[in-house]
């Protein structure tokens, strides 16, 4: 009996060795997983890991993970509304946990400053829905439109243009074609400061009261002004007075363009003053509107406290272009 347990403990020591290559080549697995893991990839720029990897890199990698559940939002598709007709798509956002991992691991540290995002497309966006009017941005966008729409007159454009100048604001101009056609120079001063330029038709006819060859006609000599004299891509129309049919909707359409209406209306063309403006702002402001106005005394006045509320409210005041489009808007997060 005593020479048995002699022969085994030879046995067991002889074995040892074998136990411990058996370690170090698991070892050896899981700390190659982790660099072939994150090793660089194609889409660009990437933070190399810490050499000196470790079993924590696991768990720092299965925290990771359980913040990018909490983390992540899913896309919106766009859709068509009963009411408010076509409602655009919205991205959503997910960590990316590779790139997390990697800043984590470069910084030493897991925090906000470290979590890495990308945007998410929906599965549904504006193009897949055809042809439709626009009154909104999509409410789950945290941003706003001003439309200036401008037909007559040039008294209070300086002083709209000096406030979005002051507040770093940017805008949407949709121009009747007539006057951009006496106007070139006050439209090029505009699109110089970074507003939007776009298409109010040519002589602020009602659309819906015109034959397909005398709205086409609208449309096109407006356009060929913002291409020929402005050098500008336009891909939005405003109808005068907010008067359409889906004709009018489909001859846009057909040249690569939207319908835009609006959410909020100032009604400023019946000098209502400022503060009855600031009023119907305060109340009805949400995400994804569209604020209709136009050049004139009581919209000049209150440009200033409608900006003021509206940032207030954490709202994002964008281009119409930036606002329909599913792009996020920009917050703490990273978003590559």
């Amino acid at each position: 009996m005593f020479l048995f347990f002699a022969i085994m403990m030879v046995l067991i020591n002889q074995l040892q060795p074998v136990r411990t290559y058996i370690s170090e080549v698991k070892r050896s697995h899981v700390q190659l997983a982790f660099q072939r893991l994150f090793e660089p990839v194609s889409s660009g720029q990437v933070i190399e890991p810490s050499e000196n990897l470790s079993m924590d890199d696991s768990q720092l990698m299965q925290r990771i993970q359980e913040e990018a559940k909490k983390r992540y939002v899913a896309p919106t598709n766009a859709r068509v509304d009963r009411v408010w007709k076509l409602v655009p798509s919205y991205n959503g956002v997910e960590v990316d946990e590779v790139q997390t991992y990697r800043l984590a691991k470069n910084k030493g540290t897991l925090d906000e400053s470290t979590f890495v995002y990308r945007e998410l497309s929906p599965k549904i966006n504006m193009d897949d829905l055809g042809s439709h009017p626009i009154y909104r941005g999509n409410p789950q966008k945290p941003m706003v439109s001003l439309m200036i729409n401008v037909a007559w007159g040039n008294e209070f454009l300086n002083s709209m243009l000096n406030t979005l100048r002051q507040e770093n604001v940017k805008a949407t101009f949709f121009f009747d074609g007539t006057w951009l056609n006496k106007n070139l120079d006050v439209a090029a001063r505009i699109r110089e400061e970074g507003h939007e330029l776009s298409n109010h038709a040519y002589t602020h006819k009602n659309m819906s009261t015109l034959s397909r060859d005398r709205a086409t006609q609208e449309i096109v000599r407006t356009q060929e002004l913002l291409t020929s004299k402005l050098g500008v891509t336009n891909r939005l129309f405003a109808p005068p007075s907010g008067d359409f049919d889906q004709e009018t909707v489909d001859i846009a359409m057909s040249m690569k363009m939207r319908t835009i209406l609006w959410t909020l209306d100032t009604i400023d063309w019946k000098n209502p003053g400022r503060d009855a403006i600031l009023s119907k702002i305060s109340a009805r402001i949400e995400a994804g509107s569209l604020i209709l106005m136009h050049p004139t005394i009581s919209s000049s006045q209150a440009l200033p406290g409608m900006i003021r509320i509206i940032k207030e409210r954490g709202l994002a005041i964008g281009t119409v272009s930036e606002l329909i489009s599913p792009k996020r808007v920009p917050d703490l997060t990273k978003v590559k």
